[in-house]
């Protein structure tokens, strides 16, 4: 992170404030691999706040380097146009991921819109705020397919894909996800946006000792699959994805859609596209998602791969 990068960082906020999106965005991608020296920083629009994460930790001087561009941006006319009180730097790198306030004060919650609809988030508690901003496109697509379907959402996190799918009028959705915290943010978030929760169920459980709860609201339109790419003590991508796989023919409908995401840029689109083959060979590939083009990658398999599977 040397001055020529800190340069470039700087020319990239400044021009992606002015003005500010209406809506929350990634504002600089360095994780991309895009822009030399700034690998390992990410910079995000959260409407009124600026979160700045550190993915590796730097030298004390790159540090200060950081802090001192931060502390002359805010101070532009194009940060005060852009109306932003508060600045916060992550340190992903730490166990705690520990967030600094820049400037303001750090909101214990936080709610952001995406395509019209509310999503809650959390600043200094986890190492995630609770909406993965990559997916935007993803939860977009899923909110267009919806209508009328009973939908299953593996890995459901705070259940983003599932008040897009609820929105686009789907029939029904189960979330599934072993995190309960996760699960009420995602309860929470349905509310927000004035949704019926009868329509919705949350299942609260470890997936591969589940399967009957999952399958007793079967079977389904669609199915979401987006697992961590790493879970200690609950699921390795490369070897528990193709579990979930083999369990799609007694979860599908005949004419079932299948909505599989991996985000490990050391595995590309045809290692997934080679494991739905094999485990669940019913199903056709019929498209890849594109990325949200706030996120470039120097490589095309780098990032967020989202792939469209149909029963053939």
């Amino acid at each position: 992170m040397n001055s020529h990068a800190l340069k470039t960082l700087n020319e990239h906020l400044l021009a992606a404030l002015a003005p500010a999106p209406a809506e929350t965005r990634r504002l600089f991608h360095g994780r991309g691999r895009c822009w030399p020296g700034l690998e390992q920083l990410t910079v995000d629009w959260m409407q009124g706040v600026v979160l700045v994460s550190l993915f590796k930790a730097p030298a004390d001087d790159e540090l200060d380097a950081l802090k001192h561009l931060l502390a002359d941006l805010v101070q532009t006319p194009t940060w005060k146009a852009c109306q932003a009180h508060t600045l916060l730097l992550q340190h992903r790198y730490l166990s705690d991921s520990h967030t600094e306030t820049l400037l303001g004060e750090m909101p214990e919650q936080w709610t952001l819109t995406e395509g019209g609809l509310r999503y809650q988030v959390d600043f200094g508690k986890k190492q995630n705020t609770g909406l993965f901003l990559d997916m935007r496109h993803g939860r977009d697509w899923v909110r267009a397919q919806a209508a009328g379907k009973r939908v299953l959402n593996l890995f459901a996190y705070t259940c983003g894909f599932s008040v897009a799918a609820i929105e686009g009028g789907a029939e029904f959705v189960v979330n599934l996800d072993m995190s309960r915290a996760a699960l009420s943010r995602g309860r929470e978030n349905h509310r927000l946006n004035g949704h019926d929760l009868a329509r919705v169920s949350f299942l609260g459980h470890e997936l591969f000792k589940s399967w009957g709860k999952v399958k007793s609201s079967g079977p389904y339109d669609l199915v979401i699959i987006d697992p961590p790419s790493f879970q200690k003590g609950s699921f390795s991508l490369t070897k528990d994805y193709q579990r979930v796989l083999r369990k799609l023919p007694e979860l599908l409908n005949g004419d079932g859609t299948l909505l599989a995401c991996m985000n490990d840029p050391a595995l590309d689109a045809a290692f997934l596209i080679a494991e739905v083959t094999r485990e669940a060979p019913g199903l056709r590939f019929e498209q890849r998602l594109d990325n949200p083009p706030e996120f470039p990658d120097a490589e095309p398999d780098g990032g967020l791969k989202a792939l469209v599977f149909r029963q053939a």
